[in-house]
Parts: C-alpha cells; sequence; structure tokens
C-alpha cells in the first residue's frame, strides 16, 4: 500500500482503500492478520492515530476484525444489505466524474473503457446485479 501524501484526500481514507483494493485484488485473505496499528504506522511514516481511525472505520464496515490479544484480521465478507446512503454517495461521486469529464472531452466511450479497466485490474466485481 502507498499513500500520496500530496493528495487532499485524508491520510486515513487512503489506508482504507488501500486495505479494501489489497483485498480486492487478494493480496490480503480472509482471515490473514493485519500489521499492528504500530507497525503500519511505522511502514508508512504516519501517526499511528491515523492508522487506528482506518482501521476503527474498516471494523465499522466489517472488512477486518480484532480479536483481543491476537491482532487484527480480514473478516470474512459475508453478503450483507447494501447500504443505501453509500451506494448514493458513489452515484453522486461518479455523476461528479462524468461532468469532469466531459468539460475535458473525454467521450462516453472512453469514459466506459476506464471504467471496465479499473474494475478488470482491481480484481472484478464481487456482487454483479
Amino acid at each position: 500500500m502507498q499513500l500520496d501524501k500530496r493528495s487532499r484526500k485524508p491520510l486515513y481514507e487512503q489506508v482504507v482503500y488501500g486495505i479494501k483494493q489489497d483485498i480486492m485484488l487478494g493480496i490480503l485473505e480472509v482471515n490473514e492478520k493485519l500489521p499492528s496499528v504500530r507497525e503500519l504506522a511505522s511502514q508508512l511514516l504516519i501517526n499511528p492515530n491515523t492508522i487506528s481511525k482506518a482501521y476503527k472505520q474498516l471494523e465499522s464496515e466489517g472488512i477486518i476484525m480484532t480479536i483481543r490479544g491476537k491482532g487484527t484480521f480480514v473478516a470474512e465478507q459475508v453478503n450483507t444489505a447494501r447500504d443505501e446512503r453509500k451506494v448514493q454517495a458513489i452515484k453522486e461521486k461518479l455523476i461528479e466524474l462524468v461532468v469532469e469529464a466531459n468539460y475535458q472531452q473525454v467521450g462516453e466511450g472512453e469514459l466506459l473503457a476506464w471504467i471496465k479497466e479499473a474494475v478488470k485490474s482491481n480484481g472484478g466485481m464481487k456482487n454483479e446485479s
């Protein structure tokens, strides 16, 4: 996982994204132990509180689980009901991207190709509907 310290996205969000992406790509497997907060903070050269915040968010989403005295692990991804608020937020981000792409002369075909490429390079979509 790499962080872009020049990005406008908060570091904890980058950590959350990085872990989710590593799971999608199969780099992290179910029940695999994650580095401790201090270990990951040391690896990424960021404050442990940032990692702690990311781990708390991932745990609240059911992506990881902490077992007291043993560590933090990738949780089994159980098909739970989708969170419609998060789905709406994703849709809004996509609309923003479409508007920006339009102003940069990016055509629909090119944009769709980028989406397909992103899906493929990130291990495919787990939930087809």
